[in-house]
């Protein structure tokens, strides 16, 4: 297989380091300068911070979700605040735009569950089947599989001493070098296969959420206009919240990311009344 040149400050890079240090660190802990008490091998002492940085909550499972948290629940406040904004300009009883809505809402918490169960399970079996793939090669075709592990560590700029250490560690183990080939030459990891009932829960749950937040006011029948105000205004605070919520995982500024799906919100409210004015005067 070809192996494209790859950044070393990339995140495949920063994997390829992490797992370079970690190795040269067990080795030097295991060496006899490593006695307890003396002083950690520097490798030690710089493998410890990327230990560190990959236990941090951006990579756990439930960081990993945030996606389909933050997704779901735009979704479900985006469109339905558009769907409302059209048919509240366009209708005028409360009680079916409400019935409306909801129905709108349960039919695209279904739809987008399931969307993202068929696209999840897909995924997986397409990963399992290019990770049985290079598993054979590994079998049929282990010395064309140590060159593409030197190229990789070639292209980090390690010398050949160093390449040469490496493969044969990596080698003397065939699940390791399976778990190494698998990561660094088709850029797979644990978090890949996250269960994709959990994903289309996750993703299903959030959207519907997110849909019901802007329908309550429409439940309790103030008045037309102002339910509809009521509304964009509780979509705008949670997009608002969502933006800065997920900023804790993502690192991103809260004030730009608020602002960025709170933008959005309005946007979907400006098209929604917008289309509703156009439609009631074409009817």
């Amino acid at each position: 297989m070809r192996i494209e040149a790859q950044n070393a400050f990339t995140g495949a890079g920063l994997r390829r380091i992490k797992a370079v240090l970690l190795l040269f660190g067990r080795m030097m802990a295991s060496s006899p300068g490593s006695e307890r008490g003396s002083t950690p091998a520097p490798v030690t002492r710089l493998a410890e911070p990327l230990r560190r940085f990959h236990k941090e909550a951006w990579h756990t499972p439930h960081g990993r979700l945030i996606r389909e948290v933050i997704f779901g629940l735009n979704d479900g406040v985006i469109s339905t605040i558009g769907f409302l904004a059209g048919v509240t300009a366009t209708i005028g009883d409360l009680h079916t735009i409400a019935l409306g809505g909801l129905a709108a809402a349960f039919a695209g918490a279904l739809a987008m569950a399931i969307g993202a169960y068929v696209a999840s399970k897909s995924q997986r079996r397409f990963f399992e089947a290019e990770i049985a793939r290079e598993a054979w090669e590994i079998e049929n075709m282990p010395d064309h599989e140590r060159e593409e592990i030197r190229e990789i560590y070639g292209q980090l700029g390690f010398s050949p001493d160093e390449i040469d250490l490496i493969v044969r560690r990596v080698t003397s183990n065939p699940e390791l070098w399976l778990r190494f080939m698998s990561r660094e030459e088709l850029g797979l990891a644990e978090e890949t296969f996250d269960p994709p009932v959990r994903i289309a829960a996750v993703t299903g749950f959030a959207l519907l959420s997110g849909a019901l937040v802007t329908l309550v006011p429409y439940f309790l029948h103030p008045g037309a206009q102002p339910t509809f105000a009521v509304s964009a205004l509780l979509a705008v605070v949670t997009l608002l919240v969502t933006g800065v919520a997920k900023t804790w995982l993502t690192k991103e500024n809260p004030l730009a990311a608020s602002l960025e799906l709170a933008g959005l919100g309005v946007l979907a409210c400006v098209v929604g009344l917008v289309l509703g004015r156009l439609v009631g005067l074409a009817v």
